[in-house]
């Protein structure tokens, strides 16, 4: 039987509050960095932290700005400096279309994790932990993991399919993906995504990726197509429909494997 709003017993809801676990619905939301949380502990300045609330701790979010932070400094030791794009490992695991014609297909993973200088760090994994804040502990840590790397798979067939021969790198693909699951996953429990500000903030990204030269315009609406689609497909059809959970992640599994093959076969004919 569907949870009802502990302020309001005559309305179903699919969400809980992030800390507490109760039940809210969307007139009860308040979005934080660590999710939606009921009027109670919104208003908390210490939170009780409890065994429930340290589960829900977006700890994917925290171990990806860990691996993004390690690679740039491990590249800056290989060479690179901290404003170029290229040089140390941005040249040896960035995005190229004819290196990953020539077998080194990695490339399509490991470019997600390179960044062209600090500044390029630092606004994408300030992007990561706001939006990962906000949605891991809403969906979990397993499905937000899935969308994140099914979006950097789809950023990356994006990316070749655009500029194949450009040397691309950076978290952005996965950045947009979240985006567009959050956009998904709001909608899908009733919250108007517009007045969170995220679709305020998706437009101006996309503004900035049109209208700013040297940003990989394909990598962030590969991205965003790519998490969008998951969301979709773990939400509204998985929810929806009431299939088994392993069914919707094999489906975005299956899109994840989808843009791969899309990449290896751009990048053998570019």
């Amino acid at each position: 039987m569907p949870a009802t709003c502990y302020r309001h017993p005559d309305r179903e809801t699919g969400v809980a509050c992030s800390n507490c676990g109760r039940p809210i619905c969307p007139d009860c939301m308040t979005p934080t960095t660590v999710g939606m949380r009921c009027p109670v502990c919104a208003g908390q300045r210490t939170p009780v932290r409890t065994v429930r609330s340290l589960e829900r701790e977006p700890a994917v979010t925290y171990v990806l700005i860990g691996l993004n932070v390690l690679v740039f400094l491990g590249g800056m030791l290989s060479g690179a400096d901290a404003t170029g794009s290229r040089g140390g490992l941005n040249d040896d695991g960035g995005l190229f279309g004819p290196a990953v014609a020539d077998g080194e297909w990695w490339r399509i993973v490991t470019a997600g994790f390179l960044h062209g200088g600090l500044f390029h760090l630092f606004f994408n994994m300030f992007a990561l932990w706001i939006l990962g804040g906000l949605l891991e502990p809403a969906i979990g840590h397993l499905r937000f993991a899935l969308i994140y790397a099914v979006s950097v798979l789809g950023g990356s067939f994006g990316a070749l399919l655009v500029t194949p021969d450009a040397l691309t790198v950076g978290a952005s693909g996965g950045i947009f993906g979240l985006m567009g699951a959050a956009l998904v996953v709001m909608r899908s429990r009733g919250i108007n995504p517009m007045e969170s500000g995220l679709g305020l903030w998706l437009g101006l990204n996309l503004l900035i990726t049109f209208s700013v030269p040297g940003i990989s315009i394909g990598g962030h609406i590969g991205g965003l197509v790519a998490g969008s689609v998951a969301a979709l497909i773990l939400f509204e059809l998985g929810e929806r429909v009431r299939l088994p959970a392993i069914v919707p992640a094999a489906l975005v599994a299956l899109v994840g494997a989808a843009a791969v093959a899309g990449s290896l076969a751009v990048a053998a004919s570019s």
